[in-house]
């Protein structure tokens, strides 16, 4: 009896003890407006504001995972429903493109395992991210990550504002040797993520359409 108990609670409330200091202040800072609310008997502000601050909460949630890949494998560097998988600007890459709404997991992860490229910034606009012109008129940071230094085995990732969204955190450095896995990042309140793959280097074994998870789900196999 217990035991499901436990089970029950920390698989409702668990994400509880994943929440990232920046999330923590929103938290914060809401509930004490909710606490100055409810002295002053507005009802309907303190609840709105206690309601907010819990959800910033949930939303900067950070679960730990620790998904061993193997050095085929391309790891999916977010959470959320793949948009489209399809060959864009340049016919030599295939983009996987993922929206994020804002009950997902905001933190974005590396995709493989090696080196930090440049990291190109471009400021824009704020469509709706799963807009199709979001990808390419909203501010948006690309990430490049090389396997192993290796460049004709990348797999950048690219973060994007939204409607909603209108702060990109980036964590990583040019140059950063890094795992499959590791934070690369965080889109505050609902966003999308690209990945730029070679298309002749890699098949894709993510469909349109389909739920997926960073850091958890394989993306691609290298040929």
């Amino acid at each position: 009896m217990l035991e499901d108990i436990n089970r029950t609670f920390s698989k409702c409330f668990g994400w509880v003890f994943t929440v990232q200091p920046m999330g923590l202040k929103f938290f914060a800072v809401l509930a004490l407006v909710a606490c100055v609310c409810a002295l002053f008997t507005w009802r309907f502000l303190a609840v709105l504001c206690a309601v907010v601050a819990v959800f910033c909460a949930y939303f900067f949630r950070d679960p730990v995972r620790n998904t061993a890949f193997t050095e085929d494998e391309i790891a999916c560097p977010a959470d959320g429903t793949v948009l489209s998988i399809k060959t864009e600007e340049d016919p030599n890459s295939v983009v996987v493109r993922i929206f994020l709404s804002i009950f997902d997991v905001h933190v974005q992860r590396s995709t493989v395992s090696g080196k930090v490229g440049e990291i190109f910034y471009h400021k824009g606009e704020f469509l709706f991210a799963n807009n199709p012109d979001a990808a390419f008129k909203n501010e948006r940071n690309l990430i490049q990550l090389f396997q192993q230094n290796n460049p004709a085995r990348f797999a950048h990732v690219e973060q994007l504002t939204g409607a909603i969204a209108r702060r990109i955190e980036c964590w990583v450095k040019p140059g950063q040797e890094i795992k499959t896995g590791d934070h690369l990042g965080l889109v505050r309140f609902g966003s999308q993520v690209a990945v730029y793959l070679p298309k002749n280097s890699v098949r894709v074994l993510v469909k349109e359409g389909q739920k997926v998870q960073g850091g958890l789900t394989v993306l691609a196999l290298w040929k």
